[in-house]
C-alpha cells in the first residue's frame, strides 16, 4: 500500500500546498477543491514518507464531526461525492475517492482558534516555568495532563507554510482579529470543544485539545459577512486523543494522534534547529521508519473506529 505524497490534477490550479493539503480552484468562483494527502507533519517538519490512507482517515473523521456539530456553527462543506463536483474535478475521480472535499469560499481568519480542556503539549510547559497557559494564570499545584477547571481558549497566529505559529494571549487575539469577531470565534470553539469533549467521552475517549480554524462568507440573506467553519475538524492532526480507560493525571498519556511521532522524531536526535534533516545529514529531510509508518495509521484508524463505530 502507497501513500499519495503529491496530488497530480494538471486540470485544476493548484492554489496552495499545505502540510497536509493541496487546494485547487475550479470552475466554480465561489468554491475551492481541498485535497488531503498522505503527507505527515510535526513539529512544524513535514516528513519525506506519508501514512498509507491517512487522507482518507482524516477526510472522513472531518466529515463525522462536520455532520454531528452542524447544528453549532456552519461550515465551509459542500460535498465529498466527486459525482456532484465540477466536471474538471471528476476526471480525477481514482485518485481522490475518499480524500476530497469539495467547499465554499471564504475569507481565511488568521487565528488558530485552540481550546484545551487538560494541560498538556506546550500549555504544561508554559505552565511549569511561569504558572501560565497563553499568559492566562492558573492555579497553583496542577499537574501534567490534569483537567482544566474549564476550557480554555489559547489562540495562536496562523503562520506561513514553514513559519512557526506563535502562541498569543486572548488579549492580543482580539487586538489581531478585533474584539467583536474574537468574542464570537473564542465562543463558538468553546462550544464546539465542549459538545465534541462530551461525545468523545461516550466512547471512551479524552479530547485533551483542539484548533479550530474559521472564516468569513458573505451571506446574501444578512447582507452581511457570517462566521463559518473552516478545514479539518477534530481530526488527529488537529488535536489530542486519549484512551479514557488508561488516563493518569501527573504525566504524559498515551494517544492516539501525532504524539508517537513526535516522541520519535525526538529520540532519533530532532530538536529546533534541525528542521532540514538529522545532525550531519541536514537538507536530506527526516524520512519515518515503517514500524512509525504503521503505528501512526493504526492509531489514526483506532480513533475513528472509536469515534464513529466504524472501521477505517
Amino acid at each position: 500500500m502507497s501513500a499519495l505524497i503529491d496530488s497530480d490534477l494538471p486540470a485544476l490550479r493548484l492554489l496552495s500546498k499545505g502540510k497536509v493539503r493541496d487546494i485547487y480552484s475550479t470552475s466554480s468562483p465561489d468554491h475551492l477543491l481541498f485535497v488531503a494527502s498522505d503527507r505527515i507533519s510535526a513539529y512544524d517538519v513535514i516528513l519525506r514518507n506519508g501514512v498509507p490512507d491517512k487522507g482518507k482517515i482524516l477526510t472522513k473523521i472531518s466529515l463525522f464531526w462536520f455532520n454531528k456539530l452542524s447544528h453549532v456553527i456552519p461550515t465551509h462543506f459542500v460535498t465529498a461525492n466527486i459525482d456532484e463536483m465540477p466536471e474538471e474535478v471528476r476526471q480525477y475521480k481514482e485518485q481522490l475517492e475518499g480524500r476530497t472535499m469539495l467547499v465554499r469560499k471564504a475569507k481565511v481568519i488568521p487565528l488558530e482558534a485552540i481550546v484545551r480542556g487538560y494541560l498538556t503539549g506546550s500549555g504544561w510547559a508554559e505552565y511549569e516555568k511561569s504558572g501560565t497557559v497563553h499568559g492566562i494564570p492558573l492555579p497553583d499545584g496542577l499537574v501534567e495532563s490534569q483537567k482544566l477547571p474549564e476550557p480554555l481558549f489559547t489562540p495562536s497566529t496562523k503562520a506561513e507554510q514553514g513559519q512557526h505559529d506563535e502562541n498569543i494571549s486572548p488579549q492580543q487575539a482580539a487586538e489581531l482579529i478585533g474584539h467583536d469577531l474574537f468574542k464570537e470565534v473564542s465562543t463558538k470553539a468553546i462550544q464546539l470543544y465542549k459538545e465534541a469533549s462530551e461525545y468523545a467521552a461516550t466512547r471512551g475517549v479524552i479530547l485533551a485539545d483542539t484548533k479550530f480554524e474559521f472564516g468569513l462568507i458573505f451571506s446574501p440573506t444578512t447582507n452581511k459577512e457570517e462566521l463559518i467553519l473552516i478545514d479539518e475538524l477534530l481530526t488527529p492532526d488537529s488535536s489530542r486523543y486519549w484512551p479514557a480507560a488508561s488516563y493518569a493525571p501527573g504525566g504524559p498519556q498515551p494517544s492516539f494522534d501525532k504524539q508517537y511521532l513526535r516522541d520519535w522524531l525526538t529520540s532519533s536526535g530532532f530538536r529546533k534547529g534541525l528542521e532540514n534533516g538529522p545532525e550531519g545529514h541536514e537538507g536530506e529531510g527526516w524520512t519515518m521508519i515503517e514500524s512509525v509508518v504503521e503505528g501512526t495509521r493504526k492509531r489514526y484508524s483506532e480513533a475513528y473506529s472509536l469515534l464513529t463505530g466504524d472501521d477505517a
